[in-house]
């Protein structure tokens, strides 16, 4: 059963609304569905969007920050039920790994991109069998996962990498997923 949901997503307070709009109503749901978020642990950008509407709807917020960021006074403590400080972004993502059932990548920059990257490795090579979910917000992440199609049609990897991850086109199809997952059910063959 999913407990705590890692969200990656992005800090930027530049973005267009749905953006906001869409990581508040997955926050929501997670909320309603008694999820918690695990999360960078700021005040800032649709990361925070989640998070905030997690703790509205009844969930707790779990942040994970590097001391330097810290340092540069965007930490957020006070919304926290848990506030983790680590050495520096490697020991972050190792963090927020160990404290979640379940991943979710909301639209974000390259961050974004490197954390859900990992975690697909991670999976693929046997350390975990959490759900790993793409936000497709705006078809936001439609380039990307055509790149993961170019990757598998030219054998950088087999065709059942493509059951690492799950793509939702909206809040509701993300936390659906995570709430009828089942590991054992997972068509990865874990061969190389």
């Amino acid at each position: 059963m999913v407990k705590n949901v890692c969200v990656f997503a992005s800090s930027s307070n530049l973005l267009e609304a749905s953006f906001y709009e869409d990581a508040a109503k997955l926050g929501e749901l997670l909320g309603k569905h008694g999820m918690n978020i695990v999360y960078g642990g700021s005040r800032l950008g649709a990361m925070y969007a989640c998070a905030a509407s997690v703790q509205k709807y009844g969930g707790k917020i779990i942040g994970v920050m590097p001391q330097r960021l810290y340092d540069c006074g965007v930490g957020n403590p006070e919304d926290c039920s848990e506030f983790y400080l680590t050495e520096g972004m490697r020991e972050r993502k190792a963090k927020m790994d160990e404290l979640s059932d379940a991943v979710i990548a909301l639209p974000g920059g390259f961050g974004t991109l490197e954390e859900i990257s990992e975690m697909i490795v991670q999976k693929q090579l046997g350390y975990n069998s959490k759900p790993i979910v793409f936000l497709n917000t705006k078809g936001f992440y439609t380039n990307l996962i055509k790149f993961f199609l170019d990757i598998i049609e030219c054998n950088f990897a087999k065709p059942d990498t493509q059951n690492l991850y799950y793509i939702a086109n909206s809040p509701v199809d993300a936390v659906n997923y995570l709430v009828r997952y089942n590991p054992a059910q997972l068509s990865f063959s874990g061969k190389f």
